[in-house]
């Protein structure tokens, strides 16, 4: 997959290369676009109930949307990452080895109530001032 991630960042410097858009590309402006297309994406679900969000991919128009916003922030993201010289996936996996160690697992949840365990934890752990269930 990462080779997939590279070509998809060749070819979004050679499109933004094409329109001579490279110099709008500093760090700042590309996470203030991130932050915007990020917003965008909220934006569809801003009103929706938890029942109507989780069944949005099933209406070809929002899921339309919702794909074209995904693509937005992903494409954002990579261009931000090119700019700093961070490779993506090897700053997630290191993320998540940082919260494996941060946050240990207390046990093991069943698949089918994985979710709600993490939102009833996180809950729990927001109340208690802790703030686990937030990234830093």
């Amino acid at each position: 997959m990462s080779e997939d991630l590279h070509a998809l960042q060749r070819r979004l410097a050679e499109f933004a290369a094409a329109r001579d858009w490279q110099q709008y590309h500093t760090p700042k402006n590309l996470a203030a676009a991130l932050s915007v297309e990020a917003a965008e994406l909220v934006e569809i679900f801003q009103w929706l109930t938890p029942e109507e969000s989780a069944t949005v991919m099933s209406d070809p128009r929002s899921a339309g949307r919702v794909e074209d916003e995904v693509a937005d922030v992903l494409a954002y993201l990579l261009q931000f990452c090119e700019a700093l010289g961070i490779d993506a996936l090897t700053a997630l996996a290191a993320k998540i080895d940082r919260n494996e160690t941060r946050f240990p697992a207390v046990r093991q949840a069943r698949p089918d109530r994985a979710d709600r365990t993490a939102d009833r934890d996180d809950r729990k752990e927001g109340a208690e001032g802790e703030g686990r269930g937030r990234e830093e």
